[in-house]
């Protein structure tokens, strides 16, 4: 006897944008749900496994951010295409249950099961969606959705990363998530958020660990003066250990005369 694979597509109308991205979720049936947006300027994807910050023409290579949520330089340069940002939500009983995310390419049809396709959203609607999703999932879905979060365009969204990091009630393993790319939102208001994270007394010390690790990532007039006021005066002896390693990590001139300064001191 022979077993036929059913598909079934749910396309969902455009006059259905006007409700909630989160209503329009839950109201799929079990399945797999996917939304679009446009990526912001710079990014790139190979619509598969690579995202990077640095394409040229089509081609692409080097700072590629990999789906464990760290990154590294590449050896190899490959074509990559700018967007647009690509969301696939697991859902079961009106839950997403998994969050997986590309940059360009395109979606294939499933080999079975049912699929909701809500098609191109703003990415204003989308962040705000899965910044909602990353503040009340569990495990691994709060984490994931974070990482689109930071590749929509036209939206600063390092103070929502940095208002999940200090909300307590959002689970610890998606408030370090969330503080690690607040780490690679480039700029002097983030570095600022990031050392005043370190400095709240209601965090808990992994998260301002978490925190320090991202100052050091950040360029060297911008992280090194900040990690080196923690490491002077941090009331925590842990995290002025964790600044005091990334600083030795630096091999800039400032923190060699830090540690001089604390080797001497008697």
């Amino acid at each position: 006897m022979s077993v036929r694979l059913a598909i079934v597509w749910t396309l969902v109308a455009a006059p259905a944008v006007a409700q909630g991205i989160g209503a329009r979720v839950a109201a799929t049936p079990d399945g797999i749900v996917r939304l679009s947006f446009a990526a912001r300027p710079g990014l790139c994807g190979n619509g598969r496994n690579i995202i990077t910050h640095s394409c040229d023409g089509g081609r692409c290579g080097r700072h590629t951010i990999l789906f464990d949520g760290s990154s590294e330089d590449d050896e190899v340069e490959y074509d990559c295409e700018p967007g647009p940002v690509r969301v696939s939500l697991a859902v079961r009983d009106g839950e997403v249950r998994a969050v997986r995310t590309y940059v360009g390419g395109r979606w294939v049809t499933p080999v079975v099961g049912t699929m909701t396709d809500l098609g191109t959203v703003s990415a204003h609607d989308a962040t705000q969606f899965l910044l909602e999703l990353a503040r009340g999932a569990q495990g691994r879905v709060g984490e994931d959705a974070i990482l689109p979060v930071t590749l929509a365009d036209s939206v600063t969204v390092w103070p929502a990363l940095l208002g999940l990091a200090r909300d307590e009630r959002v689970p610890r393993r998606t408030r370090r998530q969330a503080v690690f790319w607040l780490g690679q939102a480039a700029g002097d208001a983030a570095t600022r958020g990031l050392a005043n994270l370190v400095d709240d007394t209601g965090v808990e010390r992994d998260v301002k660990e978490q925190a320090v690790f991202a100052l050091s990532q950040q360029p060297h007039d911008a992280g090194v003066p900040a990690l080196i006021r923690i490491a002077r005066t941090h009331p925590d002896g842990a995290v002025r250990r964790k600044a005091i390693f990334w600083l030795g990590q630096s091999g800039d001139p400032r923190a060699l005369a830090l540690f001089e300064e604390l080797l001497t001191k008697p």
